[in-house]
């Protein structure tokens, strides 16, 4: 099941994997449904049942494979980076930092493969309980059903199946239909660094024909997901008895003071608002900026992001790249015209050239105006003036999302008042909302999610507790 069928005739029973930038046929995948589910679930149930009979895959096991797949995604790098680069359409610089991100996944990911611990119970601490010897054991949730967005298709992998590995849960793989390639490749290398064969069971499809079966099945304890909105909600609500981990969308705003560098903010935003076409769920969107500053920073940013290498995400100097579809360019171009029409002022960009969204930036949009209220997911920013810090908490928390948050300020209290005040799983202090680490507990509140990622928090979600209790005479 994890073996890419490049050569197999394309038909009904195959989707063929294009590259975003120039229509290359890159690969064909099979085109998985509900019996492929309903046979990769029973596969994964019993690994999980082998393991826990037999410890196929002990924890000390676990832990030596994610570090030897570290190693070989790190000797492999630039052939990891080049199939993100075809197949999602991101610059191969961008396509490098995530391969980097990735061996980090991997490394923190063992390290809580060795140090994953119960805990002790003083049963002696109540009349009840004495003569008697309390703990806590961690053990695995179960099988987990994972489901994947395209945008970051090696890391966004590596943050549910790597951490999966190191709890000792089987995971049944759903990737984006646009970047499954990347994805079988990573699942081959992990079983290269001594996985199972079939731990991790991968299914590909066009869209839909997988996912709803995969959500209903018996076998999965818990469906972690990252994607959009709708789609995530609706898994929570069509899966109550199962554990629900959701990454969802954002419109991440900066906050830019009256003492902060206008210049260091536009070079920043420039980076974290257009990097990979801005399709990040905590790429930049909002710029809320004191009106004393506005119009500096206005021509700052228009500065910044008039120079950004347009092309060929394949080419070294490339900046942007398309968008990974034509449908979403056009949804976003509608977006920008919808804002003009209504009064904001296009400051640079706003038009599709060649396929490709410009860069785009755009002055005082109204307040209701879908790049306001919803996520663009592409390489557009808003500049919006504020007279007060009261009016700029506000706007920031008047969304539907609380992915990330950013504040540039020389004033440390201002700075505190930011991380109080601005109602976002993240805050980022004196940079923009666009940085993660990926040991952080990355998430967000209201429609942003309902979880946390990284390793060592994601460990916890794919174990539980289980107490035993034992007589000490």
């Amino acid at each position: 099941m994890n073996t890419v069928p490049t050569s197999a005739p394309v038909g009904d029973d195959r989707v063929v994997v294009h590259n975003p930038f120039d229509g290359a046929v890159l690969g064909h995948v099979p085109r998985h449904g509900p019996e492929d589910v309903d046979r990769a679930c029973l596969a994964a149930q019993d690994m999980l049942d082998a393991n826990l009979r037999g410890r196929i895959f002990p924890q000390h096991a676990r832990a030596a494979t994610l570090d030897r797949a570290a190693a070989l995604l790190e000797a492999q790098s630039d052939a990891f980076a080049r199939l993100i680069s075809s197949e999602a359409a991101k610059p191969i610089t961008a396509a490098r930092g995530e391969v980097a991100r990735c061996i980090d996944t991997l490394r923190f990911s063992a390290a809580e493969a060795r140090s994953l611990v119960g805990e002790m119970v003083p049963m002696e601490a109540s009349e009840p309980g004495a003569g008697r010897l309390g703990f806590a054991l961690r053990v695995p949730l179960g099988v987990i059903a994972a489901i994947t967005p395209f945008n970051f298709p090696l890391n966004l992998v590596a943050h549910k199946v790597a951490p999966a590995i190191a709890a000792g849960c089987p995971v049944v793989l759903k990737p984006a239909p646009q970047t499954p390639l990347t994805s079988l490749r990573f699942v081959a290398l992990l079983e290269e660094a001594g996985m199972p064969d079939g731990w991790v069971q991968t299914l590909t499809d066009g869209g839909r024909e997988a996912g709803e079966a995969l959500v209903s099945h018996p076998v999965p304890r818990m469906v972690t997901f990252t994607g959009s909105v709708g789609v995530g909600w609706a898994i929570a609500a069509a899966a109550p008895k199962k554990r629900i981990a959701l990454e969802l969308g954002s419109n991440a705003p900066v906050i830019v003071t009256a003492d902060a560098d206008v210049d260091l903010v536009a070079r920043k935003v420039r980076a974290g608002g257009f990097s990979y076409a801005g399709q990040s769920c905590i790429s930049v969107q909002r710029v809320l900026v004191d009106r004393t500053v506005h119009a500096a920073l206005r021509d700052a940013l228009t500065l910044e992001v008039s120079q950004i290498v347009v092309g060929d995400p394949a080419a070294e100097t490339t900046e942007v790249g398309p968008m990974i579809s034509e449908r979403e360019t056009e949804r976003l171009r509608g977006w920008i015209d919808d804002a003009a029409a209504a009064g904001a002022t296009v400051l640079v960009g706003g038009k599709v050239d060649d396929g490709i969204m410009l860069p785009t930036v755009i002055d005082n949009p109204p307040a209701d105006a879908a790049l306001c209220r919803r996520e663009a997911f592409g390489p557009v920013v808003v500049i919006i003036p504020f007279d007060t810090l009261d009016e700029a908490f506000a706007i920031a928390n008047d969304t539907d999302f609380g992915l990330h948050a950013s504040i540039f300020t020389d004033d440390l209290g201002v700075a505190m008042r930011a991380v109080r005040e601005l109602d976002f799983g993240g805050v980022v202090v004196n940079d923009v909302p666009t940085v993660r680490v990926d040991q952080q507990p990355y998430g967000g509140v209201r429609d942003a999610g309902n979880t946390r990622e990284g390793p060592a928090h994601t460990v916890r979600e794919m174990t539980e507790l289980r107490f035993v209790s034992l007589p000490l005479g």
